[in-house]
């Protein structure tokens, strides 16, 4: 009886017979046709029919084989197609795939000659099996036997890329057999020698970023890999290797050294280029102009590129006059170019400072070019501290202290709110120092300038006596006024006999409008009472006198 797949097929499904028996009778029977051409007779939805010599029956071709990435057919019916063919009695097992495996593998043996032997590949594991692991490189399957992949037999490897090397070939199994072990032992005993003749080769070598980390780059270079410290990624000091890096990418290094505890090559890329330094220290001094392109922006400041693999800083407190500034990015941009003005140098350090607002006119001449004290301005609030308020009147700042907020004392800088606008008035210009003095209360009418508007010199007034001091006393008159009334001033009456709450009758002796001072005197309303009394007396006396008889006279 010839082997029929349909009968072991329907054997299977319904439980009869014995597959495995069957199998092994059908096996001894088969004969293996090879690559041969055939016509495709019939397409269906899930297999194709393929009519090859030497069969009484078509073969099975799955439709996936025929299929591209997209799902669309490769063939029609009528189409002639090679196919790999194992005979099984009437009907063949026909395969395309197999057939494009088997000229990719006769190429690729054809490549590699008979000097395979330890030939490094970098393939990556598609299947586990039994045996070991099915690994794809170069558009071919190898085998990786357990044995030979220095392999954990519980971890998942596969979709993983591995380098190994080729130590068998079998053609007759279109098999190419794979080590991982091998690639290992030989990789161990030829590292040191491969390091060693990079340690002693004082030049430049060209390398290859394999990994990126945080705290620098892994960099390949004649199949050693080394690390390059982010210190020695570039002269102007560490950086990101992220943001100047990628994986492929061609680097020229140096080795550095190998740490043979840790096993550790150091390399580095700073080292194949000439240090920037040794030109600062010789053409630049503090105070020389240079032009520079800003590199990076950060919210402290920003870093400038000098042009010859150095960078200088930027602090933002020397981007501009303007003490408002938020951010460098308000004034300046990536890849913007500057005149800026040397700072500072620290060789030592490999620091160098720029300044950019030293390059600009101050802000402060132009101002006190433009205004004088008394002049009258709008500003806005930007800062509000305990003892006053900052305001900026558009190119400077100015100071509104607290006691010239308001006459009112219970108004204070917590009334007011950053953002706000307030016309101020200029009280004094300090060119020296730099600084501006404002005021609000000089615009408002003062409680002395209303006092003065209603009473007068010599006017007699109560008071509440206040505050006791050394130099005299201070009486509330009302009207958000407290006279003083100084020690001399007191006479007759003796400070030590005068407690705070008593009530005096005082004179006004002086009010000063422009200031908002107003002395009173005790001693000059004794004073005035008696020139009163005086006065009264003299006026009694000559109506009295008028009246005087010749008899009077006569008596007197």
């Amino acid at each position: 009886m010839r082997y029929n797949p349909e009968y072991i097929e329907r054997s299977i499904i319904e439980g009869d017979g014995d597959f495995e028996k069957m199998l092994a009778e059908s096996e001894k029977k088969t004969e293996n046709g090879g690559i041969q051409e055939g016509v495709i007779v019939r397409i269906g939805n899930e297999v194709a029919m393929i009519a090859v010599n030497g069969a009484k029956q078509e073969g099975r071709l799955n439709i996936a084989e025929i299929q591209n990435a997209n799902g669309e057919l490769l063939f029609k019916e009528g189409d002639k197609i090679e196919v790999y063919v194992v005979f099984h009695n009437e009907r063949p097992s026909v395969s395309y795939k197999r057939v494009l495996k088997a000229r990719n593998f006769a190429k690729k043996i054809e490549e590699l000659g008979s000097d395979f032997q330890d030939k490094v590949i970098e393939g990556k594991i598609i299947k586990k099996n039994k045996g070991g692991y099915i690994v794809e490189f170069d558009g071919i399957e190898g085998y990786l036997p357990r044995y030979a992949s220095a392999l954990r037999e519980n971890e998942k490897y596969v979709g993983k890329t591995f380098k190994m090397c080729i130590t068998d070939i079998r053609p007759q199994d279109e098999t190419i057999v794979l080590s991982r072990k091998r690639f290992l032992d030989l990789d161990s005993q030829g590292k040191d020698e491969k390091i060693q003749k990079l340690i002693n080769e004082d030049k430049i070598h060209i390398g290859i970023v394999k990994k990126i980390a945080p705290f620098g780059v892994f960099v390949e270079v004649d199949g050693i890999e080394g690390l390059v410290h982010y210190t020695e990624l570039s002269h102007r000091g560490p950086i990101n290797p992220a943001t100047t890096y990628k994986v492929g990418d061609h680097v020229n290094i140096k080795v550095l050294g190998y740490d043979k505890d840790k096993k550790r090559l150091s390399f580095s890329i700073k080292a194949t280029s000439e240090d920037p330094w040794k030109e600062i220290q010789n053409k630049l001094d503090i105070g020389d102009q240079i032009r520079v392109k800003v590199s990076n922006i950060e919210e402290y400041g920003a870093f400038v590129d000098l042009g010859n693999g150095a960078e200088g800083f930027l602090h933002i407190s020397e981007v501009s006059w303007n003490k408002n500034i938020k951010h460098p990015s308000e004034f300046l941009t990536l890849g913007q170019e500057l005149t800026v003005e040397i700072v500072e140098i620290d060789s030592e350090k490999r620091r160098l400072r720029v300044s950019l607002k030293r390059l600009a006119p101050k802000p402060f001449g132009h101002f006190s070019s433009q205004y004088k004290v008394g002049d009258v301005l709008k500003g806005k609030i930007v800062k509000i501290l305990d003892f006053g308020i900052f305001v900026n009147l558009g190119e400077v700042d100015g100071l509104l202290h607290s006691e010239d907020l308001s006459w009112d004392r219970n108004v204070s800088p917590k009334d007011f709110k950053v953002g706000d606008e307030v016309e101020v008035k200029i009280v004094k210009i300090d060119e020296g120092k730099e600084k501006i003095s404002l005021s609000l209360k000089a615009l408002q009418e003062s409680p002395v300038q209303a006092f003065g508007n209603k009473h007068c010199i010599d006017e007699i007034m109560e008071g509440e006596v206040i505050d006791i001091k050394d130099f005299g006393i201070f009486v509330n008159l009302g009207e958000g006024i407290e006279a003083l009334v100084r020690l001399e001033d007191l006479y007759p009456l003796k400070q030590e006999e005068i407690s705070i709450g008593d009530k005096i009758k005082v004179a006004i002796v002086f009010i000063d409008k422009n200031f908002g001072k107003v002395r009173a005197s005790v001693k000059r309303l004794k004073r005035l009472e008696e020139l009163e009394a005086l006065r009264g007396f003299n006026n009694n006396f000559d109506s009295a006198s008028s009246k005087i008889t010749l008899g009077d006279k006569v008596k007197l």
